[in-house]
């Protein structure tokens, strides 16, 4: 029914109405009408409207997928460094920590022993100090062989290196060596966070025994979170850092999230594929490393040829454009589109030269194929 508003539509702009002329047995068929004339007002009344091709800059987009990352040092497992039992947690995958913030307390009884010792080696010390200092006294005198005071400095000297091992143990459990002494000796120590973050998995439950190489907790630094897209080589001459990037995700694509490119790799992989590095301009909390995203990054070509998107059109798997050869005579050209960018296409040629200067149809193309077509019926 559309069909049939347009051609009666056509027949009334442009004044054409005739029957299809038979052909005669015989004779030759005709040529393939590609030009078309109109008169002034039918010109007017179209809106016909010509333009000269101009060289521009033709803007695409790379369509590309990829996952949400965290670089290794912004991804944090949490072990105890002496093993030991989880006494409690409040934990779960998706809380918000800060630095410092308790995130377990174990207990085990190697942790007072690790604390006796050390309290016990520093009353020691004071022993060893006091025979040295004596010792000494004694050698300069000659009341004492070389040999004993040799042995009382040695003692004091190890018995420093000892109180040093310990005291650094001890910090690696969390423990302050200055703030320890007999009265706070405790069983139970605490499991501070060392970034400011989010839980993203908890691997242990209230109770259960762990190993020093268990990883109790796992931690992420969303500081630094960025988008690792996957881009094929042959795309990558027209990918450099500081691209513009756009990201959705499949379940909200209408939620834009802008990124920029900040790294690309120089590793092709198996798939002839290499890891485009983005960061988010603003990052959203709703995001989280794994999550598979969608991209779109604005290709920059080289100068072309282009015309309005609105002058080319399409006609039996084909393209044209409509070149006015002389004042209100139009001559039908096969093109081959590239790409669109803003509102115009590039036009893939040999040369440019021939169509320098040219008046191309921006308007009304689509009425001149109709009238063309309805003169070939006559």
């Amino acid at each position: 029914m559309k069909k049939i508003y347009l051609i009666i539509a056509i027949l009334y702009l442009f004044g054409c109405s005739s029957k299809p002329a038979a052909v005669s047995p015989g004779a030759e068929p005709e040529t393939e009408i590609t030009s078309v004339t109109l008169n002034a007002e039918q010109i007017k009344n179209g809106g016909i409207g010509t333009a000269i091709p101009e060289m521009r800059s033709i803007q695409s987009r790379l369509r590309v997928t990829g996952i949400i990352d965290v670089p290794p040092q912004n991804l944090v497992s949490i072990s105890f460094p002496m093993g030991g039992f989880l006494k409690s947690s409040k934990l779960l995958p998706g809380m918000r920590v800060v630095k410092g913030e308790v995130l377990g307390v174990m207990e085990d009884a190697q942790y007072i022993e690790l604390q006796q010792n050390f309290l016990l080696a520093q009353n020691k010390l004071s022993l060893t100090e006091q025979e040295f200092n004596r010792q000494k006294e004694l050698n300069l005198s000659k009341a004492s062989s070389d040999k004993i005071f040799q042995q009382a400095e040695s003692n004091f000297q190890e018995q420093k290196i000892q109180i040093r091992a310990l005291s650094e143990k001890l910090k690696i459990l969390g423990v302050d060596p200055g703030k320890l002494d007999e009265k706070n000796l405790s069983r139970s120590l605490n499991l501070l966070s060392p970034i400011n973050g989010f839980v993203s998995a908890v691997n242990v439950n209230i109770g259960k025994y762990v190993n020093p190489s268990d990883v109790l907790f796992e931690l992420v630094n969303p500081d630094d979170i960025h988008l690792n897209l996957s881009v094929f080589e042959k795309d990558l001459p027209f990918i450099s850092i500081g691209q513009k990037v756009v990201t959705w995700t499949n379940d909200r694509p209408n939620l834009k999230h802008p990124a920029e490119i900040i790294l690309i790799s120089h590793n092709i992989r198996e798939n002839r594929t290499a890891e485009v590095h983005c960061h988010f301009e603003d990052y959203d909390k709703s995001l989280f490393p794994g999550m598979y995203m969608n991209a779109e990054i604005a290709v920059q070509q080289a100068n072309s040829l282009s015309v309005p998107e609105a002058a080319i059109i399409r006609w039996q798997g084909k393209h044209y454009v409509f070149e006015e050869i002389l004042p209100g005579q139009f001559e039908k050209i096969e093109v081959n589109p590239g790409k669109t960018s803003d509102g115009f296409t590039s036009l893939d040629l040999t040369e440019t030269e021939p169509w320098m200067g040219k008046k191309i149809v921006i308007k009304g193309a689509f009425l001149l194929l109709s009238k063309m077509m309805n003169t070939e019926e006559e």
